[in-house]
């Protein structure tokens, strides 16, 4: 649209843009794009600029920016897709096919072989969900799904877990407001995340790594690493002699090691 402004309209747009974010200005912002639309494009401003706060609010969903998640407009997206997910929530455990249906409608990705078993949370239904291939997640899986949570490959969560994208102002004042920040969540290929783990907006756990039941995870925990604790921390990384015992004493069968070498 700006490449199609000669100078002195796109000063006009630009004070159009900027007194639009100020409470006191913004009908006056509002009767300035307007007369520049109707004078040149023939296009309703009122639309342009509703257009305009709809991206910008989707936008600060994906870039940690604060805004405001009962706007109406993304409110009302919001609400539609979590009937579908009552939907999801509702099915028998006979259904496969359906349940995968809804999945693949909901998700942004999921994976072939990927199972979740009902009932899931999700503030947004999975719509910034990509789950690899494989992946395996029990009861009570609760997503704060206002941002992107990425699922690599054969990746396990047991009952209860909860990944957290949203937060909130520490200031009370500023939180009353309802306001809220989004940082997107990272699991890698072949994690398993216990019963009852919670994981903190912005965090990254690597490819292997085991996170122990009730933890909070608040920091990033690289690849290949056995960690619990509230806070979580890392304990120890998985090395060889886990490819020998599966539980303290217990010795890995012969045969589970044969069918991995196939």
């Amino acid at each position: 649209i700006l490449k199609q402004c000669c100078s002195s309209e796109f000063m006009i747009l630009n004070r159009a843009f900027s007194e639009f974010i100020c409470d006191r200005a913004i009908e006056a912002a509002k009767q300035t794009a307007v007369f520049f639309y109707r004078e040149r494009h023939h296009v309703p401003a009122t639309i342009f600029l509703q257009g305009i706060h709809m991206s910008n609010v989707k936008e600060k969903m994906h870039t940690g920016e604060l805004y405001d998640p009962f706007d109406e407009e993304i409110y009302q997206e919001q609400m539609r897709i979590l009937d579908r997910l009552r939907e999801f929530n509702a099915t028998r455990s006979d259904e496969i096919d359906k349940r995968r249906a809804l999945m693949e409608e909901l998700f942004a990705e999921v994976g072939e072989g990927t199972y979740i078993e009902p009932p899931l949370y999700a503030n947004w239904g999975g719509k910034f969900l990509h789950l690899g291939k494989n992946v395996y997640a029990n009861f009570h899986l609760t997503l704060v799904d206002d941002t992107d949570i990425y699922v690599g490959d054969s990746t396990f969560f047991g009952p209860n877990v909860t990944l957290a994208c949203a937060g909130h102002p520490l200031d009370p004042e500023l939180r009353a407001t309802g306001w809220q920040y989004n940082l997107p969540i990272h699991i890698g290929n072949h994690c398993w995340l216990g019963a009852g783990v919670i994981v903190m907006p912005g965090v990254t756990i690597g490819d292997g790594s085991v996170i122990g039941a009730g933890s909070i995870v608040t920091k990033d925990i690289p690849a290949g690493s056995l960690a619990y604790g509230n806070p979580c921390r890392v304990v120890r990384a998985i090395n060889e002699h886990d490819k020998e015992f599966y539980y303290r004493d217990r010795k890995v069968p012969q045969e589970l090691k044969d069918l991995i070498k196939r």
